[in-house]
């Protein structure tokens, strides 16, 4: 962490307890999450690390509300994720890089937030995600600018929109409305370009939740300076899930597109309680069509199965243990962790187990 980052840290810290006596609801918290996790590569040999963030990404959060009266609230979230094996924050240049929010918001109307925050398409997606887009059976292993694809296209290796947006406004809209949920997200590019993250957005998002039966559909659309000649990032999930009682089971398909280059991301889910934990699987699979200049996209694709129980200590600690492997087929998908240098086609495997703290 560099020392402007420091400054605000201790800044953040020391203000904590001015701001508790002057707001409602001012609270510090976060996840701690660290796992030992082993991956070996086809060809390659194997790797053991110690990593952070396997069950739930390792981060602190700064948050709080006021009541304003009449229905209405303020309130911020300031979020920063952190590698628990090293101490180091998990981005080099934004301190908040998880979230960072202003809110007014109404029970009747709903809530407008504004700041850096998750896009609609992202949060369709995660929640019919067993591994929550972490750990070695994560679907974020399959959202990758590493192979020749619509998102590499788009963004090159700087930073998406697959996940979060700055700059964004966004509705929400409040959770009285018989079972229907969502929102719209808009976000200006600010005259920035894909290589320093900065992107026009529209995104929007709707589903129903009632009882054992959730649906939704959503779609983000990202322009910037590589995508203005060549298309728009669009990014799309249309998902279900149901609770039978004795397991839940989701089905998810995310498609991203880029000029003339698709990706197809379908992902079947699992949660099965046993006990005091639970038993989590789930099958993923990255399908490429079209091309990307004279390069054709047709037969790449790749596999992921996972397999995973969380066994819960208490309601804020957890023990957990995750197994995965990819098979590739013209690409070179990998669990994060292994030796480099993956061939495409050749296959990936992983195991971890670790701990998980609320605080």
């Amino acid at each position: 962490m560099n020392q402007p980052m420091k400054a605000m840290l201790g800044i953040a810290l020391a203000a904590i307890p001015a701001a508790a006596a002057l707001a409602q609801g001012v609270t510090l918290g976060g996840v701690a999450d660290s796992a030992v996790r082993h991956v070996r590569n086809e060809g390659l040999g194997g790797l053991s690390s110690l990593v952070s963030g396997s069950n739930a990404t390792s981060r602190f959060i700064l948050r709080g509300t006021e009541n304003l009266g009449g229905d209405l609230s303020a309130g911020f979230h300031l979020e920063s994720g952190v590698a628990l094996d090293t101490g180091a924050s998990t981005s080099s240049t934004n301190f908040w890089d998880r979230r960072a929010t202003l809110s007014l918001a109404s029970k009747r109307w709903g809530e407008l937030r504004l700041g850096r925050d998750y896009v609609p398409s992202y949060v369709n997606w995660v929640r019919y995600d067993p591994f929550s887009h972490v750990g070695v059976a994560g679907s974020n292993n399959f959202v990758s600018a590493t192979p020749v694809g619509p998102i590499r296209s788009a963004f090159g290796t700087a930073p998406n929109t697959t996940t979060r947006s700055s700059n964004s406004v966004q509705w929400l809209m409040p959770s009285g409305w018989g079972g229907l949920e969502g929102g719209v997200m808009v976000a200006a590019g600010e005259g920035g370009t894909a290589a320093n993250g900065q992107h026009k957005v529209l995104g929007a998002r709707l589903g129903y939740a009632a009882g054992p039966l959730v649906v939704s559909a959503a779609f983000t659309r990202t322009e910037n300076n590589l995508t203005t000649a060549t298309g728009r990032f669009d990014d799309r999930v249309v998902a279900g899930l149901y609770d039978f009682g004795p397991v839940r089971v989701s089905l998810a398909l995310r498609r991203f597109d880029q000029a003339d280059a698709t990706q197809d991301n379908l992902i079947v889910g699992a949660w099965v309680p046993v006990g005091n934990g639970e038993v989590k699987a789930s099958w993923l699979r990255a399908k490429f069509s079209g091309r990307v200049g004279a390069a054709s996209l047709e037969g790449n694709r790749a596999d992921q199965y996972g397999l995973g129980y969380v066994h819960n200590l208490s309601k804020r600690t957890a023990l957990y243990g995750t197994l995965s492997y990819i098979d590739n087929r013209n690409v070179a998908y990998v669990v994060p962790g292994g030796p480099g240098g993956l061939a495409a086609g050749g296959s990936s495997r992983g195991i971890e187990m670790g701990m998980r703290h609320n605080f």
